[in-house]
């Protein structure tokens, strides 16, 4: 069962609202079998009164990450669930050949931290994560990467435990960069 954290911006979220996102989004709880899932959830009414939905799972080895926006609230929220629900199928037999493979241990993601600033200066910083890194091999970080819809991932390299980044070059295929910690 994940543990639900929605938050509205530009809205309320009404117990309506509440409802209709948790019921859409248990559709994929099917898909794993973690007591520790979290479900961060993010609604955004712009002032064209587009409807933006982000929604990020947090599992103890995996962090899925989907968003939309439309013209409606509800609208984006089931688009969201289908997005997330395309990536979990397009990944799952990766997902599960990994986790046999490699048991990984639970990861914790802090509170983020975000401010904004309509007066923003050239290297004024206007978001700041904090995360543990989690250790994997970089197939597993690439996998991870594509399923947030990043462009880079820094990860806890299993077989050096040494930081690493992986990337998306230009060309499509992906770059690794291992970070020197002497």
């Amino acid at each position: 069962m994940f543990k639900y954290n929605i938050r509205g911006e530009n809205i309320e979220i009404t117990d309506a609202i509440r409802a209709y996102a948790e019921k859409k989004i248990n559709k994929v709880e099917h898909y794993f079998n973690s007591a520790d899932a979290r479900a961060l959830i993010n609604m955004r009414v712009y002032s064209n009164h587009d409807a933006k939905v982000e929604v990020t799972l947090l599992l103890p080895s995996l962090t899925i990450h989907a968003e939309e926006t439309t013209q409606d609230l509800y609208g984006s929220i089931d688009l969201v669930v289908d997005k997330l629900e395309r990536q979990i199928r397009k990944y799952k037999t990766k997902i599960n050949r990994k986790m046999r493979k490699v048991k990984l241990p639970q990861y914790q993601v802090e509170d983020v931290a975000i401010e904004e600033n309509e007066d923003i200066q050239p290297f004024d910083i206007v978001r700041t994560k904090k995360f543990n890194l989690k250790p994997m091999d970089s197939e597993e970080a690439i996998l991870q990467m594509n399923m947030l819809g990043h462009n880079f991932y820094i990860f806890e390299d299993s077989e050096t435990n040494g930081t690493s980044i992986v990337y998306k070059r230009k060309d499509g295929r992906y770059g690794l960069i291992s970070v020197n910690e002497d």
